[in-house]
């Protein structure tokens, strides 16, 4: 999966929490690009099977898109703490560097980065 996919994904979730019907052009204002780019992107996400095919009037994920969200926000909420608690950077830039390096960075760092949140946040509370 290609960070492209990824991102669109994620903002098509957090589009999602926010109203239940997430059109293209919420999509294109949330990630700052054109709406033709996102029904290219779109396009993709079904060929791939992580949208409905009919998302003209709403997108919503399939049952194996929302697994796929689940699982970079498996990682998401982590590199996020990161970024906001222990750099201290606002919560509008940490949530924009997050998902930066969920997309660019290979799963392996962000596997370790987890670990690293996890572990610090249980010694703080211990």
């Amino acid at each position: 999966m290609c960070p492209g996919q990824i991102k669109y994904l994620v903002a098509i979730k957090e589009l999602t929490d926010i109203d239940e019907y997430v059109k293209c052009v919420n999509i294109a204002n949330h990630l700052g690009v054109s709406r033709p780019s996102v029904s290219k992107m779109l396009r993709c996400l079904a060929n791939s099977g992580y949208v409905y095919e009919d998302f003209c009037n709403s997108v919503v994920l399939t049952p194996e898109g929302e697994s796929i969200v689940n699982e970079i926000f498996s990682s998401f909420s982590e590199v996020y703490t990161f970024f906001h608690r222990f750099l201290k950077l606002p919560k509008e830039k940490a949530h924009e560097q997050a998902l930066l390096f969920i997309t660019d960075f290979p799963q392996e760092t962000c596997d370790r980065l987890k670990h690293i949140v996890k572990h610090n946040i249980k010694k703080k509370n211990s």
